[in-house]
């Protein structure tokens, strides 16, 4: 037994604490037993001060019953929630592996093969969760793990919000997400939306092929600035493997406004598999049921900085050649036959005519 538990070992009579998995500013995590199902679970307990406020139970409940909702290959499932004296918890999946910010730390850069790979299953998980009306709220490589199998799971929406219970100008008190990766408008104070999530998901695949965030500072009213005023780097000149069109990408979902960026997770997950397998988009791949090819969006770009648009049809014009519908050639050919030939035998009945009638 980890010798950082508690005294109370067991958790509303049926989870029994084993392992202390970490620690952070809200809650703390530890791997567990559930006694009654006899399998391992991992149990995030929140902080005291925050069970004992009465308002934060009732929401915590509200997110905790959504979250509990969600069931998908990419999100560590919920399973449980509840209270045990003054302690409230939340009972997850336990996953084997390790949280993607060790693997950046350890790795420095991935090559865009690699990052794409885990990174559209980011985008999976979470474009669920916001088609079922949540927001993260907290999107970062420490909440995303990675299984022997190169499985990525999203974690923590036990603290998500749902869509329904934020007004559009709600501000809060607090900031949500950590500050290297959160968005512009949380930077603020301003309710995180979808597009919030996605912000926090291109700083990820940003620091993931470069090696390096967009913006750092020490200094947590410095990074507020940075991430509502200051342009990043582009990533390409920081990684030349960087095809100018992922970097374009990238730019995009670093916008500042909301309304600039892909509207969800799942939106930017079909344009990253897009680009990551442009065979799958061929118009004349039958095997795929002739896909249609997303349109062109508008991209929007930091002052000074060109760059050739994101989306590319997968033949250009010099590709296809000229196309010729000799079908229609030949049927025009004929109606021309046709009306040449008609014309003079019009004008032969009309001088017959004529000609009987002096």
């Amino acid at each position: 037994m980890d010798s950082s538990l508690s005294v109370t070992p067991i958790l509303g009579s049926r989870y029994q604490l084993q392992q202390t998995l970490g620690t952070g500013g809200m809650s703390s995590v530890y791997r567990a037993r559930d006694l009654l199902l006899k399998r391992p679970v991992a149990i995030k307990i929140l902080r005291p001060d925050l069970s004992r406020d009465a308002a934060f139970r009732d929401r915590f409940r509200l997110e905790a019953s959504a979250a509990a909702n969600l069931s998908h290959p990419n999100l560590v499932t919920v399973h449980d929630f509840g209270v045990d004296g003054e302690r409230l918890y939340i009972v997850m999946e336990y996953v084997p592996g390790t949280d993607l910010k060790t693997i950046i730390k350890q790795r420095k850069r991935f090559s865009v093969e690699e990052a794409l790979q885990l990174f559209i299953q980011a985008c999976a998980g979470i474009g669920y969760a916001h088609r079922a009306g949540l927001v993260h709220c907290d999107v970062k490589p420490h909440n995303m793990l990675v299984t022997p199998d190169q499985r990525l799971k999203v974690a923590d929406f036990g603290i998500a919000r749902a869509l329904s219970t934020i007004h559009p100008e709600e501000q809060h008190d607090i900031v949500w997400g950590s500050p290297q990766y959160f968005s512009p408008e949380q930077a603020v104070g301003t309710a995180p939306s979808p597009a919030s999530d996605v912000y926090s998901l291109g700083v990820i695949l940003y620091e993931m092929l470069t090696g390096q965030l967009p913006f750092t500072s020490n200094d947590p009213e410095e990074l507020v600035r940075l991430h509502r005023d200051a342009y990043p780097i582009p990533p390409h000149r920081l990684n030349k493997e960087i095809p100018p069109a992922l970097d374009q990408i990238i730019v995009k979902v670093l916008s500042k406004e909301p309304s600039a960026r892909y509207r969800t997770a799942d939106q930017l997950g079909r344009i990253l598999t897009s680009f990551n397998n442009p065979e799958t988009n061929h118009p004349h791949n039958s095997s795929i049921g002739n896909p249609v090819p997303p349109p062109p969006e508008t991209i929007f770009l930091p002052p000074n900085i060109q760059q050739p648009p994101y989306y590319m049809t997968p033949e250009t014009e010099d590709e296809q050649g000229i196309n010729i519908d000799w079908i229609n050639v030949g049927l025009g050919f004929v109606a021309f036959l046709a009306i040449g030939g008609l014309i003079p035998f019009l004008l032969y009945v009309w001088f017959t005519i004529n000609s009987n009638h002096p």
